[in-house]
């Protein structure tokens, strides 16, 4: 664990911090969670971002899906390092400009965001890292863009 924070301080954190950036209730404490300096996201196909560049995500989710929610599955810890499964779930309402295709109409569905995650943090207990793996051809087919 980091200098100043046990496991489930850890975990806490990271489910904190998902929730605030899928609801949007706080950004201001949201970014409390993260180096917003340093932060590097390391995304499916090669997406590679930064703090800003997945709040920019994150509100492109809150701007296309209503009833959103968030959970986090087995949590396994190795020193500053968590990696999970997360939930992420919404109904499609609005243009989702973020997709892996680009910009989608919405459909109406009940879309599942299904995740695995691996996180680092740094020794004060802020997100300095994060790496997504998904299968974005199951997403895309629930966004209604199966494509060929």
């Amino acid at each position: 664990m980091t200098a100043q924070f046990t496991r489930d301080q850890l975990v806490a954190r990271l489910i904190r911090a998902g929730e605030l950036e899928v609801s949007g209730e706080d950004l201001a404490e949201a970014a409390t969670y993260f180096d917003v300096e340093k932060f590097r996201f390391h995304g499916p196909d090669g997406f590679e971002s930064d703090y800003a560049g997945l709040s920019a995500y994150f509100g492109s989710l809150r701007d296309a899906f209503d009833n959103r929610s968030i959970r986090r599955g087995i949590v396994v810890a190795e020193g500053d390092t968590l990696a999970c499964q997360t939930w992420i779930e919404g109904t499609f309402v609005r243009e989702f400009t973020q997709s892996p295709a680009g910009p989608l109409p919405p459909n109406g569905e009940r879309i599942v965001f299904d995740l695995i995650n691996i996180f680092r943090f740094d020794n004060e207990g802020r997100l300095i890292e994060e790496w997504v793996r998904t299968d974005n051809r199951s997403l895309l087919r629930r966004l209604g863009a199966e494509g060929n």
